[in-house]
């Protein structure tokens, strides 16, 4: 079940739990959660006419209110829709939530879950787990229209049982100097999706 928020847009069809999203994928050391098919093609995909959102950032069952609400302003600036897979440790009409996202809720899509294996199934591109365990960077990657960037609560991160979801294609993390445990949730999903805008060309920017 998908919460509409009054500024959602339409939640898309559900996805065949299951179905494969690795194909096509660069990045050494990191682990294919689907082997693909033969002759699957390796490098970014050339779509003249993309659909949808640029990327998917999915928050696993966030707890700080202005990480979300930081979040909700990047992807009204991006183009990028949020995926919030409860149970949320706040509520959506938390003062700092707001403020956080300034005037720019009206702008984004923002779509919340019951859980996160409703926000996977809802995805319909590939999905990268952003993790400190990952021995790839994300930049590493050959980013495609419509994959999903996906990112553990606050305090712990992503658990074993997602990362080790069949849904998820490739674990990936973003550099740092050694002796850092982490970053901040809404820096991440910042670094990583205009990583991904800016391999795609910037599309729809000014």
């Amino acid at each position: 079940m998908v919460a509409t928020l009054p500024w959602s847009a339409v939640t898309p069809p559900r996805r065949r739990r299951g179905a494969g999203r690795g194909e096509g994928w660069s990045g050494a050391s990191v682990q294919r959660r689907d082997p693909g098919r033969a002759g699957d093609s390796v490098g970014p995909v050339t779509d003249p006419t993309p659909s949808g959102p640029y990327c998917h950032v999915i928050f696993d069952r966030p707890v700080i209110p202005p990480n979300t609400g930081n979040a909700i302003r990047m992807c009204a600036g991006t183009g990028a829709t949020l995926h919030l897979a409860g149970p949320l440790g706040f509520s959506l009409e938390e003062k700092h939530l707001r403020r956080a996202g300034l005037d720019y809720h009206d702008l984004a899509d923002v779509r919340v879950h019951e859980g996160i294996d409703a926000a996977l199934d809802v995805v319909p591109g590939r999905v990268f787990a952003f993790t400190a365990s990952a021995g790839t960077w994300h930049t590493a990657v050959d980013w495609r229209h419509g994959d999903a960037l996906l990112f553990g609560t606050e305090p712990s991160g992503l658990p074993a049982e997602v990362l080790e979801d069949p849904r998820v294609t490739a674990h990936v993390r973003i550099p740092m100097l050694p002796g850092r445990r982490s970053m901040n949730l809404s820096n991440s999903a910042a670094v990583a999706a205009y990583e991904v805008w800016h391999r795609l060309g910037f599309p729809g920017a000014v």
